[in-house]
């Protein structure tokens, strides 16, 4: 039986797995991949020590760490993902979408979070035909046209600024009067000539034939419906979290995060841990996840060693 199972490979799975290492707990580290959500984005420019990375460059780097430290207390278990988490006396179980099994005496935590999609007419029928939540993946294919991004956080401002790079015009779509995104990023995407926002408007439905034509949306001020026609519409109106295995066994708040201390990252049952986007935490970082992670670990290790 392991000491440790490390359910993710996101900065909070891969500093809590590079802490393993180096404190010799033997450990399993379960992930479809390693590097997170960021793993798309064009431009990180939060990550302390880098001025800018790709998402690419990180996934990169985490991967190096591990495997330059994992030696024989570190197993990576890739292209794949828990599907149940339960405990079975002193003991944790793990079962993988792959059919595996894994059982060990303490369980991090680290799964993330997967993008919100847009809830109306239109989204399920157009997605991959104009609708999409990957400005990385698809942005290019939009070359030169009119497109429409939803949600005024960092992320859609800094998908606004990636597609003004070779699209037509952005128009940002934000529901509430005052954006949430760093001011320094919202100047920067204001400064550029081709691009608009929208303010206290949400959209409505997503128009088309074969492929995405425009997108209605309700001006909340003046109340009233209203059109814009664009090729391609970028969601970034947060996110999920991806915490459907382990409902069953710890307490969730009511989006599906996992509910923990924050002095420590233990969930409420004895044995368990969580760290990074999937928590209730406040603040949901790529700094802030790779911190909960080494702190998670911290205290795994005090636990495991005082049993």
């Amino acid at each position: 039986m392991n000491d440790l199972i490390i359910i993710g490979g996101g900065p909070a799975g891969v500093s809590a797995a590079v802490y393993a290492a180096r404190k010799h707990l033997s450990t399993v580290l379960i992930s479809e991949d390693i590097g997170g959500q960021s793993i798309v984005s064009e431009g990180i420019e939060n990550w302390i020590g880098w001025p800018k990375i790709s998402g690419s460059e990180l996934a990169k780097a985490l991967r190096e760490h591990i495997e330059a430290l994992k030696a024989e207390h570190v197993d990576l278990v890739l292209s794949d993902r828990a599907a149940a988490l339960s405990k079975e006396g002193e003991r944790f179980v793990v079962k993988t979408k792959n059919g595996k099994e894994f059982a060990a005496r303490a369980v991090l935590i680290a799964t993330g979070a997967s993008r919100r999609k847009l809830d109306i007419p239109g989204a399920d029928k157009f997605e991959n035909k104009g609708v999409t939540y990957c400005a990385s993946c698809d942005g290019p294919l939009f070359a030169g046209m009119d497109v429409a991004v939803v949600g005024g956080g960092n992320a859609g401002f800094e998908t606004a600024l990636q597609l003004l790079a070779y699209c037509k015009s952005v128009t940002l779509f934000h529901r509430h009067r005052e954006f949430k995104a760093d001011p320094v990023t919202v100047e920067k995407a204001l400064a550029h000539p081709n691009m608009k926002v929208m303010t206290h408007a949400e959209p409505t439905e997503i128009l088309g034939e074969q492929f995405v034509t425009g997108m209605r949306y309700l001006d909340k001020d003046a109340n009233e419906t209203k059109e814009i026609k664009v090729a391609g519409i970028f969601a970034e109106i947060g996110v999920l979290p991806n915490t459907e295995f382990a409902g069953g066994l710890l307490e969730l708040d009511a989006v599906g995060r996992i509910k923990v201390d924050a002095r420590n990252q233990r969930a409420n049952v004895d044995g368990i841990w969580a760290a990074g986007d999937c928590t209730d935490e406040l603040y949901h970082q790529n700094n802030i996840a790779a911190g909960d992670g080494v702190k998670a670990l911290e205290d795994i290790y005090l636990w495991l060693k005082t049993r």
